[in-house]
């Protein structure tokens, strides 16, 4: 079934009722029946519209006809692998967590040996051939292989298994499959990417086991609970639940006692760069913003950086300043860029002129074929008309070099001393805290209990009453000390942060990141390929109000969500505000542009042309 926008779509039903004599509208391709002609109109027009994915090859741009056509040409191609290796793809696929190429270029790998488990080919026996299938790789010391394999009797039962070497098997022919193959294979024969989980049909027919593996259940869930909760209704899994015991969140079943959840909002899209781009725009953003001192780099927003990525002109300010930084680090490093400018001569200086060839110098030491073609096109002087994604990945491939520097290193490592400081006051101040609070339980001193004692038999309770009071105020204003102190300490730990971490996963495994400079909370799927956001507090109440703590992952999740909550909440209203502002002055610059020429750079959806590197100034 065709996606749309990438998310799964689901035919209408029939009209109920429907009676032979009605007059009735129908889509010729998905064969649904509409009543009103408008609204007949109107799906065949969203049918029309190039928003449809191939779910099968994950060709895009298509209307829902080329979409159905594409999957059609596509599954006879998955039909394609050959039968032998049907089997041993299958269980290489089942619950895996890695992404589609990386799942791919694995089975590919495997495939490539002569050798390996699933195989069905011919052994050596008593002195002649015989069919076989190996079923385990044996690794015996200094990595010699052996081979344990079940002999095929007939109707293709396994009759009994021996160990063999390499050299009593006989491959029948080299069964091929291509990475694209395997590719449309593997999307054509799943329910689920995150992880990847077979149609439970072919399961059935190949052996696959269908029982989630205990590395994927993170060591929780015995296998009478995983069953019960397959069943969703036993007594021992409600025992297991109500002891708070989370489970994988892919097995949870509705029940009765479940708390109610609230309604998760749609994720926000609107980035300007290629969606599977978003991750490196990040990530460079974040190391600019983490170690802008030792780049000597002045600070700028997300977005500006996401609309220089974008604009064409070849020399912006941003981003001449963004690479001189990085290659003056490099420079300094003394490393392999260092060495490679030095054979080529270069006056170690980057400037507005030159920042270019540089730039050129570096995509000739990467040697990656992928930024060959954009070499010719920086050449010429025309680094704004590089696409992109590949304008991206440069910066990927700068920042993953600059990491290696000894000043980031250092930086880091003195990071790390810091966290390690602070971490043992925290437990400093936790253990004085324990012994002060067994002293401010009992009250007051031994001093003033005696006073106490002393004005009760005088005054009766009248001043016990306010001994009691001062004990207690000062009870308060030492629990407001030990608080002050521990909001000032995991202040400096989130300060001294070493780099951005995920918060967590959901259910699906997809990731949830926020920055501490960035009002958004970023959402990573789980294959890396797609990226949204959420931008308002409410949001990000729904958010948290939807995630079911039975799971393991969505516990986690909403724990580290519950414990940032006022740090992200509080930067997701700022930013609210923010772009408010933004669109207003907006529309004050469009006013104003009608009666006199307002300049480009007056906008603020412009700002990022007035970028200027104060750093340099000082």
């Amino acid at each position: 079934m065709p996606l749309l926008k990438r998310r799964p779509f689901f035919l209408l039903d029939p009209p109920k009722d429907l009676n032979p004599e009605d007059k009735v509208f129908q889509v010729r391709y998905t064969k649904e029946i509409f009543r009103d002609y408008q609204e007949y109109l109107n799906r065949v027009n969203l049918y029309r519209e190039r928003v449809w994915t191939c779910k099968v090859s994950g060709k895009s741009n298509l209307t829902y006809e080329e979409a159905l056509v594409s999957e059609h040409h596509a599954a006879e191609k998955a039909q394609q692998l050959p039968r032998e290796l049907i089997a041993p793809v299958l269980h290489m696929i089942q619950y895996s967590t890695l992404s589609l190429t990386d799942l791919v270029n694995k089975i590919y790998s495997i495939l490539q040996e002569d050798f390996f488990e699933g195989l069905e080919l011919n052994g050596r026996k008593d002195g002649s051939v015989s069919a076989c299938k190996i079923l385990k790789v044996i690794i015996g010391s200094g990595n010699t292989k052996m081979y344990e394999v079940g002999w095929i009797g007939q109707d293709n039962a396994e009759t009994n298994t021996s160990v063999l070497q390499a050299d009593d098997l006989v491959i029948r022919k080299k069964a091929r499959a291509s990475r694209s193959m395997l590719k449309i294979y593997i999307r054509e024969s799943t329910s689920q990417n995150s992880p990847w989980i077979i149609h439970a049909n072919l399961a059935k027919k190949y052996g696959i086991p269908t029982e989630p593996p205990k590395d994927l259940l993170n060591g929780q869930g015995l296998p009478k609970l995983r069953r019960g909760l397959e069943n969703g209704t036993t007594d021992d899994v409600r025992k297991k639940l109500k002891k708070g015991e989370p489970i994988d969140d892919l097995l949870l079943r509705p029940t009765a006692d479940d708390p109610s959840l609230s309604k998760r909002r749609p994720l926000s899209t609107d980035f300007r760069v290629p969606v599977d781009s978003v991750g490196d725009l990040l990530m460079v953003w974040d190391f600019c913003m983490t170690y802008r001192r030792i780049l000597c780099l002045s600070p700028f927003s997300l977005s500006d950086l996401e609309n220089a990525i974008c604009h064409k002109e070849s020399n912006l300010v941003l981003l001449v300043e963004l690479h001189a930084a990085l290659f003056h680090l490099l420079i300094k490093d003394g490393g392999g860029y260092f060495m490679f400018l030095q054979n080529k001569r270069r006056k170690l200086k980057v400037t507005l002129v030159t920042w270019a060839e540089y730039l050129c110098d570096f995509l000739e030491m990467t040697s990656k074929e992928e930024f060959s073609s954009s070499l010719s096109t920086v050449r010429r002087g025309h680094y704004g008309l590089v696409h992109t994604a590949v304008k991206l990945k440069i910066l990927r491939e700068l920042v993953d070099e600059a990491i290696t520097t000894s000043a980031v290193r250092q930086n880091i490592d003195e990071k790390i001393d810091q966290q390690q400081a602070i971490a043992a006051s925290k437990r400093e101040l936790a253990r004085n805290k324990k012994e002060e609070h067994k002293l401010a339980m009992e009250g007051v001193t031994e001093k003033e209990m005696s006073q106490t004692d002393a004005a009760e038999n005088v005054n009766g309770n009248v001043n016990g009453q306010v001994v009691e009071k001062e004990g207690k105020e000062k009870k308060n204003i030492y629990a407001n000390k030990m608080g002050e102190g521990k909001r000032h300490l995991g202040t400096e730990m989130e300060k001294q942060s070493v780099q951005s971490n995920s918060l967590g996963k959901d259910r699906y495994y997809n990731r949830y990141w926020f920055f501490r400079h960035e009002g958004r909370l970023f959402v990573e799927s789980a294959d890396s390929k797609e990226w949204g956001y959420y931008s308002t507090k409410e949001e990000l109440d729904a958010l948290i109000g939807s995630l079911n703590v039975k799971g393991i992952r969505e516990r986690a999740l909403k724990r580290q969500l519950d414990k940032f909550y006022n740090t992200i909440s509080n930067a997701l209203e700022k930013r609210t505000k923010d772009v408010t502002q933004k669109m207003l002055l907006q529309e004050a610059a469009l006013r104003r542009s009608s009666r006199v020429q307002a300049q480009p750079r007056d906008n603020p959806s412009m700002l990022f042309l007035k970028y200027v590197n104060k750093w340099k100034e000082n």
